[in-house]
């Protein structure tokens, strides 16, 4: 048991270390420069940061937040991220023991790598719909492309029937649809195009009509409880937009935990 979590330990500074990537990648995206090239810089003073002032989590903590050369306050989202993607790949490590349990190869080693692969793109548009309320078109384009990949994998490998495969699809349309109606009647307003191009990869993640309708209720739900107590706090004006990708994310990772049993509950209650 003590082996098992010092492997979880280690898998959770690797998640760190890959959050700090990803806010990089988050940043220079927006800014249109390199991520591949180049060290890490102050966003204030645009001083190269040294390794030992780089460590995901403890730099922040040791330097109290603030950059070493100009003293200016780091963006607390950096720390957040890394702990946010830490617990990703903490989660994807010890829920690997419980779920991941398509036994056929290349299945086994491919679903884990595909939901690690999805859970990283999510945290992604999450930082970038609440920091600059863009969703890069590369990463709508890498959940649609890897989620087709893997289901035509499991279609090939008996695990997913092509009847459920195109009624996914279906439904997936169906969604796209729905926003983009949302996006028509709102000009644009109260619905962001690119939560219309996040349909369609979220739409194929969640494969069931059941989760797609579950997933989109809670998206709705958080959202209007999000939004609204914003509103009444005075941290937003009432017409004022608000990031409905990070919603529709949330309302997906619910949805695919607790999908089925929430619709199962629902048609309970309403059967009497």
């Amino acid at each position: 048991m003590s082996v098992f979590w010092l492997i979880g330990a280690l898998v959770f500074g690797l998640g760190a270390a890959v959050g700090s990537f990803l806010n990089v990648l988050v940043y220079r995206t927006h800014h249109g420069k390199d991520w591949i090239k180049g060290r890490s810089s102050c966003e204030h003073c645009g001083r190269a940061i040294a390794w030992s002032e780089n460590v995901p989590i403890l730099s922040y903590l040791f330097l109290r937040g603030r950059c070493a050369h100009c003293g200016q306050k780091i963006d607390v989202a950096h720390p957040l991220v890394e702990l946010l993607t830490g617990f990703l790949f903490l989660w994807w490590y010890v829920a690997g023991f419980l779920f991941f349990r398509l036994t056929s190869a290349p299945l086994q080693s491919v679903q884990p790598l595909f939901w690690l692969l999805v859970g990283s793109v999510f945290v992604v548009i999450l930082v970038s719909d609440l920091k600059y309320l863009i969703i890069p078109r590369w990463t709508l384009i890498t959940l649609t492309v890897a989620t087709l990949l893997y289901r035509g994998l499991l279609l090939v490998n008996h695990e997913l029937q092509l009847a459920d495969f195109g009624v996914s699809l279906l439904w997936t349309l169906g969604l796209t649809g729905f926003f983009l109606s949302l996006w028509w009647i709102t000009k644009g307003k109260g619905f962001g195009f690119g939560d219309v191009q996040l349909a369609v990869p979220l739409g194929l993640i969640l494969g069931s009509w059941q989760r797609i309708l579950v997933g989109v209720f809670l998206a709705f739900l958080i959202g209007a409880v999000v939004g609204g107590g914003l509103v009444i706090i005075g941290k937003k004006q009432f017409r004022q937009p608000i990031p409905f990708g990070p919603f529709l994310l949330l309302g997906t990772a619910l949805s695919l935990v607790w999908g089925f049993d929430l619709w199962a509950g629902y048609v309970r209650m309403i059967g009497g």
